[in-house]
């Protein structure tokens, strides 16, 4: 189409790349600049959000309870204190790195990545999302 491969990608496809690469870079930028907090959860209190409703109203933590500081502990390093704020999102936070990765090669190189990478990378939201609500349910048991 419009005399490009099969495998290349036009101007806009790069341009959104870019932008992906703008949003999830923030997204852990932004992780970055908070401090973790020592109760596994409420780190996004700091960005001005208020605490959890599902926590406030029902008592128990929503699935993304504890993302946030997941996120602010995966970008320091500490996998273990991200994994026990929130195993899901430790993985969402390697997945979008692993993201930046893609959009990077994509918007220089202007090669689609491959129909197995999709392949992989749509499986690896779903995998996260059901990963998100086992450990949630999980949790609720063992609160």
């Amino acid at each position: 189409m419009f005399g490009l491969s099969a495998n290349r990608c036009g101007w806009g496809f790069r341009g959104l790349m870019v932008a992906g690469f703008l949003v999830g870079g923030g997204l852990l930028g932004v992780s970055r600049c908070l401090s973790p907090s020592s109760a596994g959860l409420g780190t996004h209190q700091q960005l001005g959000l208020p605490p959890c409703s599902m926590r406030l109203l029902f008592g128990v933590r929503c699935p993304a309870c504890g993302m946030t500081t997941s996120w602010s502990w995966l970008t320091r390093g500490e996998l273990v204190a991200s994994a026990q704020a929130n195993v899901s999102g430790m993985l969402l936070g390697l997945f979008v790195f692993l993201l930046l990765l893609v959009a990077v090669r994509v918007a220089w190189s202007g090669r689609r990545p491959s129909v197995e990478a999709n392949w992989w990378m749509g499986f690896g939201v779903v995998l996260i999302g059901v990963l998100s609500a086992v450990e949630w349910l999980v949790r609720l048991q063992l609160d």
